[in-house]
């Protein structure tokens, strides 16, 4: 298996996990499911972001416990135009404008969440954040929730325009494991006050 058939191969694997996760009734089997499946691949797979050497020892990525009380449902409004480019390596620039903002975490996790949309061919959205947590018990550039160009999609957007998000979920982007990756990182409007004690943490 080449380089491309290998990242093929990964990302459809992540699409099926997260569809297998949206498809569920049963949110901690789900959780179980998205752990040991992620765990699976960065010991095994040639797209982990685990250095080869380290991969025969590597038990999986570390998660807080799992706590339903991380789940929320939001409303989505209109943001302020917000608009920017980051660099990301051999890849360019990445711009992305926002197109929603979240109203309801608030009072529940001390401030809210701008939602962006990833332009370019195809598109996707992203929702990284930051919290009390980051640069502490989890990475300092802080955890993604949703990035579906990467197949990482547990955005169930409602017919009556509310969002679920689901904090169990949240996870390191691949520069925390290694320095080969150069990634977008949670903006400054995007921290949250509170701590956010679900989803990957630091090993302890």
């Amino acid at each position: 298996m080449n380089e491309i058939e290998s990242l093929w191969e990964w990302r459809q694997t992540i699409a099926n996990l997260y569809y297998r996760i949206r498809a569920s009734d049963d949110a901690p089997s789900a959780w179980e499911d998205w752990r040991e499946t992620r765990a699976q691949l960065f010991q095994t797979h040639p797209q982990s972001p685990i250095e080869p050497a380290d991969r025969p020892v590597y038990e999986g990525p570390t998660t807080f416990r799992y706590d339903p009380s991380q789940q929320f449902v939001v409303k989505l409004t209109a943001p302020p135009e917000e608009r920017f480019s980051v660099a990301t390596g051999d890849d360019g620039e990445l711009t992305m404008h926002a197109f929603a903002r979240t109203a309801g975490l608030e009072t529940k996790l001390g401030g809210e969440l701008t939602l962006y949309w990833i332009e370019g061919y195809g598109g996707g959205v992203f929702l990284p954040f930051s919290d009390a947590t980051s640069g502490t018990e989890t990475y300092g550039g802080g955890r993604y929730l949703l990035d579906t160009i990467k197949g990482a999609d547990l955005g169930s957007l409602r017919p009556d325009g509310t969002l679920a998000l689901d904090f169990n979920f949240a996870y390191f982007p691949s520069c925390a494991y290694s320095s080969r990756y150069v990634c977008p990182l949670a903006p400054a409007g995007n921290r949250l006050r509170g701590a956010v004690r679900a989803g990957e943490r630091m090993p302890v």
